[in-house]
């Protein structure tokens, strides 16, 4: 049967396809992408680093170090998730400039 043309005008149109997990990289991408999973991977080294530690003699340093480096692991990782997802589109620009 040539109905093929009848069918595809007057069904309904299929919605677009979904990536896995919503990923998308439309709104980071380039050098941007680039530095922000290096930035993620360095502050994932500096935690690691950071537990390799066993002792030390005044750890206040210490301390300050793994809260800024946890710090910086969870919040870069945020913002990837952020801008690599739907998350940005459910959230919307304007919120996701405040954030």
């Amino acid at each position: 049967m040539e109905n093929g043309a009848v069918y595809n005008e007057t069904t309904e149109p299929q919605a677009p396809r979904r990536p896995l997990f919503g990923c998308t990289l439309r709104r980071l991408w380039g050098w941007r992408l680039a530095v922000k999973v290096v930035q993620t991977i360095f502050s994932f080294v500096a935690v690691l680093c950071e537990e390799i530690v066993d002792n030390c003699i005044t750890c206040g340093g210490l301390y300050f170090f793994e809260f800024i480096s946890c710090s910086a692991f969870l919040l870069s990782l945020l913002i990837l998730c952020v801008y690599c997802t739907d998350l940005y589109q459910s959230l919307g620009k304007d919120k996701v400039q405040k954030l």
